[in-house]
């Protein structure tokens, strides 16, 4: 009997495999496989919503844009076309998150890796971060002017974008008419400009939360 066993041993040990490889294959073809939603206004907390746009429900997308990065050029949704791209919303002289927040968005930078993915960090303070102060900044974190963009221009502009197009900011701060106070959110926009994610750009774990919907979105663009 134990001849038997020792006979039929590596046999079985090979059935073995194949089996668990047959079930492995078939749960992972049962399995559902993970979508994004698709962000609208009226599913986002209002603080951070302009009451204009709070109502709507469907084919919310980015507004078109027109700002200036560290470099001086013009940045515009043209150069963002055809592109995933993740964006926040910080000022360069700001002493609480916006140095957590850069770190990990230069941790982003240094993992995306592709030419389909780019950044996109917009100054809520344009009237003291200038192309030049933008720059300063980009060298002392390493912004790669090939993915990230560090874009100042017309406070209004830069206020509508935020809280019309990616809704990520309040404006309950000094009383002026296009205050903002930015939030921690980074936001992960499709190639049709549509949100896709909100995550806390200050934690660790959001950032990699962020990066495997990224590859989920990335993905949704190569299927067969």
């Amino acid at each position: 009997m134990r001849s038997f066993f020792s006979k039929y041993k590596f046999f079985g040990i090979v059935l073995f495999c194949i089996s668990c490889i047959i079930v492995y294959l078939f749960y992972d073809a049962l399995k559902p496989k993970k979508i994004l939603p698709i962000y609208q206004p009226s599913m986002v907390n209002s603080e951070l919503v302009d009451s204009t746009v709070q109502y709507i429900k469907k084919y919310h997308t980015i507004g078109p844009f027109s700002l200036v990065n560290q470099n001086g050029e013009q940045i515009t949704q043209d150069d963002y076309r055809n592109t995933i791209y993740i964006a926040d919303f910080f000022f360069t002289t700001c002493p609480t998150i916006c140095p957590i927040m850069t770190k990990n968005m230069a941790d982003i930078q240094s993992r995306i890796g592709h030419d389909d993915v780019k950044l996109l960090s917009h100054s809520v303070t344009p009237e003291i971060d200038s192309v030049a102060q933008l720059k300063k900044y980009a060298l002392e974190k390493g912004v790669d002017d090939r993915k990230w963009n560090l874009v100042t221009g017309d406070k209004k502009q830069i206020y509508e974008l935020a809280r019309k197009s990616y809704l990520a900011v309040k404006d309950d701060g000094d009383g002026g008419p296009y205050d903002m106070i930015h939030t921690e959110n980074f936001i992960l926009v499709d190639k049709e400009k549509r949100i896709r994610g909100f995550y806390d750009g200050t934690k660790s774990e959001e950032i990699d939360r962020l990066m495997e919907d990224l590859e989920v979105l990335r993905s949704s663009y190569h299927k067969d």
